[in-house]
């Protein structure tokens, strides 16, 4: 009887041991970091064109009026990173609302953004294409967005959107570059749900001028190329585009003059909205290992 219950012991001996090790070299191999790439409070000047085209959109950026406002922003993300994967999950939140009342008449209420985004996004490492350092590969998301509250006579925006396809991303100056495949799941208007396909490219990057000085990128274009059900308030593209110079003004505090581009086409309109902001923020960011 013992000597069945030996060969059993070791292997749960070398099982235990196997163990130990695969953890010691997933610590060694593996990171994980919390980034808060912005926590801001900004101040802007916007110019919306055909807003009046676009009151009932769901998407505040289209509806909102030309004005100057203050926006709060938190964006964070958790990144784990081993050798060959990169799995990001992130919170992005923004909201501005403005309030006015006339004398003599009751307050109305303005959203000029509003937007709740969840992501968890995984990277593949499989080619260095032997520039900056940088890291190409495949990659796979899932993503929810909604908002706090709904816009004007609008209901409140919910989608979930999937997408995959190739990537450049760690780079010194070029932190993502994407082309994919996007599914959607609109279920923004009850009975009215909508599965949308479209295709994306992506961009986010960063130049140091100086040691106190750093210029940021980012943007996307989202063209929809089908869709399994007509509402007019569907947009038919949407194109996204930021640009910051963040100058350090105390440790992780910094101030940037900033512009914000968005411009999208629903299909029930027959001219595109946009809106055009400039100004400056207050923010925090800092990366740090947990």
């Amino acid at each position: 009887m013992i000597k069945y219950k030996l060969p059993a012991l070791t292997a749960v001996v070398y099982m235990a041991a196997s163990v130990t090790v695969q953890a010691d070299e997933k610590t060694e191999t593996s990171h994980l970091r919390a980034n808060f790439r912005r926590v801001a409070l900004e101040m802007a000047s916007t110019e919306v064109k055909n807003a009046d085209l676009y009151v009932d959109s769901p998407n505040s950026q289209l509806s909102a009026d030309s004005k100057t406002m203050i926006k709060g922003v938190f964006d964070f993300v958790l990144e784990y990173e081993r050798p060959n994967t990169q799995w990001n999950n992130s919170l992005f939140m923004e909201y501005a609302e403005t309030r006015l009342k006339p004398e003599g008449e009751k307050h109305t209420t303005d959203e000029d953004a509003d937007k709740i985004l969840l992501t968890s996004d995984y990277n593949c490492k499989l080619w260095k294409p032997g520039f900056q350092d940088i890291d190409a590969g495949p990659f796979v998301s899932i993503a929810y967005q909604t908002e706090f509250t709904k816009n004007n006579d609008a209901p409140r925006m919910k989608v979930v959107r999937g997408k995959t396809g190739l990537k450049l991303f760690n780079g010194t100056y070029l932190k993502e570059l994407y082309a994919a495949a996007v599914g959607e799941y609109d279920f923004t208007y009850s009975g009215d749900e909508v599965t949308k396909s479209a295709y994306e490219i992506g961009l986010r990057a960063e130049k140091p001028i100086s040691d106190q000085v750093t210029f940021q990128l980012e943007g996307y274009f989202r063209n929809y190329v089908s869709y399994s059900k007509y509402v007019a308030t569907d947009l038919k593209y949407e194109l996204s585009v930021t640009g910051r110079m963040d100058v350090k003004v105390y440790q992780k505090f910094s101030l940037a003059p900033y512009f914000s581009y968005f411009q999208g086409k629903a299909c029930g309109v027959d001219k595109e909205g946009s809106n055009f902001l400039i100004g400056f923020s207050f923010a925090y960011s800092d990366l740090f290992d947990l």
